[in-house]
Parts: structure tokens; C-alpha cells; sequence
């Protein structure tokens, strides 16, 4: 079954998005770049690109890259210095992917992203249409944390959350996570080929449990976060060592290589992507069991009748996250109250509500179109 999935996903996936990570691209010694594996691997996009896939590219690397341009032996542990060295180390990156990609007659485009740019619906139309386009341009995107003005995101994830939300913006084929590992291992050290369950596997990864112990580190669970978003959209993810001859090109010929993650059954809409999957969720509603109910199982929206509690300052088009009782996450949707007009009338019949707002209101909280039911 699992070789069924790489022969029909892989083999036939025409747009994806690469990421290649911080060990994969730094050298054996000392801060600085890997030349050679980036030279192999900028020839395998470019073979790619001849083959008439289009390819986004999320490279790691330019903290490194700076700290060897300025002659620093070990990377900066102040933000500042960070962002600055980043700063430096980003036009050198770019220098590099352009020259190894140039020797195959292709040009490049840079794009520096933050988390928030994927929380703006707007904003995540643009990162969208801007790859699309320069995919349609004949030019490799080569993207990137913008290190130089996100704090928090210069120790974020290694890149791999915003390989994943690039490739649901892009509605991409394949998200590959390239690595220096032959992918995710099991108790015994050995290559487990293929998950169904990404969720039920990062809950026992975040509690160090089911496997080897370095699916407890930060690098192996942000890339497990990685594939769960891109399986829950219904696409597929894989994890594999970026330093295999020819790795690319023997994934998507459907060897079997890497472990990779079964997509869902069912694919989202770019709109249900970006709701359920992508933006972060400005407040919490919790429902009652019925409600939930209603949600998860009969198709319906989400009434202020069923809602016991909310939390967090949100606008009305928000995202909300919504949790049962017990405090599972059960959907996300967009909100048609602000978080004090919501508190107001949760727990109430909508025909109360112009007593209560001095106006009409929506009959929903969350209408079923605006909502996303998050997988069990």
C-alpha cells in the first residue's frame, strides 16, 4: 500500500515545495556552507525544472553563512547580532543558490517571509500568487525566514512550519524535508517507510514516547508538526537524507526511500487551508457536548447557544479555535462577533440577540462555510 502511495503521489507530483535544513547545508567544520551538497541538490531542482516540475525551494543556512563571511566561529546567542548576521548571510545565500543555479541556465527569486505574513488572509493570497508567479517566470524561489526582523522566528521550527504553510498556500503536490537522516526511526534505528496516523505520532513524540529518543528534539518535532499540516490539507509529506545520490529524483520515481506520510482522503480548499491549518487563532471558544456534536458529526455551524466560554481579544473575521469540554481542539473557523459582543450573547438563543446588542446579529457565531473541522 505504502509503494502504492509514492507511485500515485510521488511520481506524479507536478508542483513541490523542498525544504532543506541547517545541518544539511553546514559543512563538517566551522560555520559556513556546504557547497557541495548545495551544488548537488540545486542540480536535482534543475533537472526537476527540465522534467517540467516547478519547484519551490525553502532554504536554511544564512546565519551560517554570515557568521562565516564575518568571520565568526560559532553563531550569535544575541538577537541582535542575529538579526544582523542574518542580514549578511542572507545576500551571500542567495549569491550561492544563484551561481549553482545559474551553471543550469536558471535564475532565481528571493522571498523572506514571517510567520504573521501567513496570518493575514490577504497576505497569504499574496505569498501565493508572488510563487506562483515567479514559478510561471521560469525562476526557482528560493525562500526564507526573514532573520533580520522576526524575533521569535530566527529559533523557529529550522524552517520546516514554513515549508509546510508554503505548500498549502501553493496547494503544492509534495512537501519534502530534507534532512541528515534517512527519516523518521524506529525504537530499533531502523527507517519506519510509512506513517498513517501524524497526529497519534507527534502526540507520542512530544511526550518522548514510541520511539527513538531524538523524535523528542526540536528538529524531529517541528518537521512532524510540518507533514501533519500538509497530510491534514491532503497532500503528501516525506522526510529523507538530503546527502542520498539523487535524492529527488529516486522520490518521485517512487523509490522507496524516506518515511513518508499518508495524506488524508480528502484535500482541502486553499480557503480551508489557510483557516484550519495556517493563520493562528486570535481567541478560544468552548462548546458544550452538543455543539460539538453538531460540529464533528452533523455538518453545522457554530451557535452562541452551545458556547460555554471564550477567551483572547479577537475582531469579528478572526480566527477562532474551538475545544469540547475536555479541552480538545475540534474545529477552527472565522468568528462574525468581536470577542466582547461574543460573550454577551454565548449561551443565548440568536432571537435574543437585539435585545441584548441593541441590533441584529448573525444567526451564527461561525457559519459552516467559515469553519474547518480539525481530524480526530
Amino acid at each position: 500500500m505504502s509503494q502504492n502511495i509514492r507511485q500515485s503521489r510521488l511520481t506524479g507530483a507536478q508542483r513541490l515545495v523542498v525544504k532543506l535544513g541547517t545541518q544539511l547545508l553546514r559543512p563538517s567544520k566551522g560555520p559556513g556552507l556546504d557547497l557541495v551538497t548545495l551544488r548537488a541538490l540545486a542540480g536535482q531542482v534543475a533537472k526537476l525544472h527540465a522534467d517540467g516540475k516547478q519547484v519551490t525551494v525553502v532554504s536554511s543556512g544564512a546565519i551560517g553563512a554570515g557568521c562565516h563571511e564575518l568571520g565568526l566561529s560559532r553563531r550569535p546567542s544575541d538577537v541582535a547580532q542575529a538579526q544582523a548576521v542574518a542580514a549578511v548571510g542572507q545576500r551571500l545565500l542567495m549569491d550561492i543558490w544563484s551561481d549553482a543555479l545559474g551553471e543550469h541556465k536558471l535564475r532565481v527569486g528571493q522571498v523572506l517571509l514571517t510567520r504573521s505574513d501567513f496570518d493575514h488572509r490577504a497576505r497569504f493570497l499574496n505569498i501565493r500568487n508572488c510563487i506562483s508567479q515567479l514559478l510561471d517566470l521560469n525562476c526557482i524561489p528560493i525562500l526564507n525566514e526573514n532573520d533580520t526582523v522576526a524575533v521569535d522566528e530566527i529559533r523557529f521550527g529550522d524552517n520546516d512550519l514554513l515549508a509546510a504553510m508554503t505548500a498549502n498556500a501553493l496547494r503544492a503536490d509534495a512537501l519534502v524535508l530534507l534532512t541528515t537522516v534517512p527519516g523518521l526511526l524506529d525504537e530499533k534505528g531502523k527507517v519506519i517507510d510509512r506513517i498513517d496516523d501524524v497526529i497519534e505520532v507527534l502526540s507520542l513524540a512530544k511526550r518522548g514516547q514510541g520511539a527513538r529518543s531524538d523524535w523528542g528534539s526540536g528538529g524531529m518535532l517541528s518537521k512532524l508538526e510540518a507533514a501533519r499540516l500538509v497530510a491534514e490539507a491532503g497532500e503528501v509529506a516525506v522526510i529523507a537524507n538530503g546527502r542520498e545520490k539523487d535524492i529527488l529524483h529516486r522520490l518521485l520515481a517512487g523509490e522507496q526511500l524516506g518515511t513518508l506520510f499518508v495524506p488524508a482522503s480528502e484535500k482541502l480548499s486553499s480557503r480551508q487551508r489557510w483557516i484550519g491549518l495556517t493563520a493562528r487563532p486570535a481567541g478560544t471558544v468552548t462548546v458544550d457536548d452538543g455543539a460539538a456534536a453538531a460540529l464533528t458529526k452533523r455538518g453545522k455551524s457554530l451557535l452562541a447557544s452551545g458556547i460555554t466560554a471564550s477567551t483572547g481579544r479577537f475582531e469579528r473575521g478572526d480566527v477562532l479555535l474551538v475545544r469540547d469540554a475536555a479541552g480538545k481542539e475540534v474545529a477552527r473557523g472565522l468568528s462574525n462577533y468581536a470577542a466582547d459582543e461574543l460573550r454577551l450573547i454565548m449561551g443565548q438563543r440568536s432571537n435574543q440577540f437585539e435585545k441584548i446588542l441593541g441590533r441584529a446579529g448573525f444567526a451564527e457565531v461561525i457559519h459552516r462555510d467559515n469553519l474547518v473541522v480539525l481530524s480526530e
